[in-house]
């Protein structure tokens, strides 16, 4: 099984179900050193695994719910080759306990998402705001989210407030508030929040 795709494709497959989005084909390559090319691309699109929309530069990845169980089935049935460390070993025997135990509990998926929604909620941010600590609404950021539910997003946004670098705040012109910030806005306390600030990493 592990060299069926390659170490490129599966190495994308594993990073694709982490951020749980569409990742452009450059930042595989600028964030993390995949150079997925044609043959194992169009392996991954033929089996199913991969859909990549290429309809513009640069082309843009994202798994599908097949992609994700193969890669729960790789983690746990693929072995290290013969040279790996003792890290590297041990390391595969957490993930071959954790990874059942989570799929048999249904919480895989959810351990997954949590994550990745913390990131996407970043990436989202970033692309709206002109910098750093600028001031967004929520109701422009949810659309963004991959259709994740209200109640997954505001489980997120509530522990990326806890590690002090994310801010929500009301927007103290009640007047100007529309259907749409009511509706994403977050409650807390007593206090319905609509504006998220993120500081820089």
């Amino acid at each position: 099984m592990s060299d069926e795709y390659g170490t490129s494709g599966r190495a994308a497959l594993l990073v694709l179900m982490l951020e749980n989005r569409e990742v452009p084909n450059t930042e595989l390559v600028a964030q993390y050193k995949i150079k997925l090319g044609p043959k194992e691309r169009g392996a991954l699109n033929e089996d199913g695994l991969l859909e990549t929309a290429m309809d513009a530069r640069p082309y843009r990845h994202r798994i599908t719910d097949k992609g994700i169980d193969w890669c729960a089935t790789d983690i746990v049935e693929t072995e290290l080759p013969p040279r790996s460390g003792p890290q590297a070993r041990a390391h595969r025997e957490l993930l071959r306990r954790v990874v059942p135990f989570l799929q048999s509990h249904g919480l895989l998926a959810q351990a997954i998402r949590s994550g990745a929604l913390e990131s996407l909620i970043r990436t989202v941010y970033l692309d709206l705001a002109d910098g750093p600590q600028d001031w967004i609404r929520l109701a422009r950021i949810r659309p963004g989210l991959n259709g994740a539910t209200k109640s997954e997003v505001d489980e997120a946004l509530v522990k990326m407030l806890k590690t002090g670098t994310v801010h929500l705040a009301p927007d103290s012109n009640r007047k100007v508030l529309t259907e749409a910030d009511h509706e994403a806005a977050i409650r807390i306390g007593n206090e319905d929040l609509h504006l998220i600030a993120i500081e820089e990493s």
